[in-house]
């Protein structure tokens, strides 16, 4: 009995993988101070099967720096904190390289501004580094984000592909 139960524990360990991601930047715009930005981003998942994890990344972010419209906006004070749970499936897999869409729901809070919301697609790579590490990529959005500020602001709502430079981010698994 006690063999059945750690064989089937280890047949679970092997399923599961952590890590997330990690970001730091730093934007200047015109005479303004340098701003830096940085972003954690945990995560956990569980594969089902080759093709098919569920999993969840927690994240943090201090600071923002957007464009858009004319306009720019930079804040270091601007905090972020942010619940994804996500369906991945795996479309190309080989020894070194997979190929993945992530499917998931994102649901954010900024100190003191107001609630995000966000549902679509986040396409992505992973560069299998050994059977224990991953190196893996995410590139880009496709899908709706809503964001509702505090107060009597105006939400705003987008629906579209975001696939550039700015939308990508880096991270590394441990796999059990």
């Amino acid at each position: 009995m006690t063999l059945v139960a750690a064989a089937m524990a280890v047949s679970v360990n092997a399923q599961i993988y952590v890590g997330g991601s990690v970001g730091v930047g730093s934007v200047k715009f015109g005479s303004d101070d340098a701003e830096t930005t940085y972003k954690f981003m945990p995560e956990i998942g569980y594969n089902i099967n080759q093709d098919w994890a569920i999993g969840v990344a927690l994240g943090y972010q201090k600071g923002a720096c957007v464009l858009g419209k004319g306009n720019y906006t930079q804040d270091t004070s601007t905090e972020l904190l942010q619940f994804s749970p996500y369906a991945r499936y795996t479309a190309v897999r080989t020894n070194l390289i997979n190929v993945f869409v992530d499917g998931g729901i994102g649901f954010g809070s900024y100190k003191d501004m107001g609630t995000q919301f966000q549902i679509g697609l986040r396409p992505g790579v992973a560069v299998n580094l050994n059977d224990k590490i991953s190196f893996v990529a995410h590139v880009g959005f496709v899908g709706f984000d809503s964001f509702s500020p505090k107060g009597d602001g105006d939400s705003s709502h987008t629906i579209g592909v975001d696939l550039d430079g700015n939308n990508i981010m880096f991270g590394m698994y441990l796999n059990f």
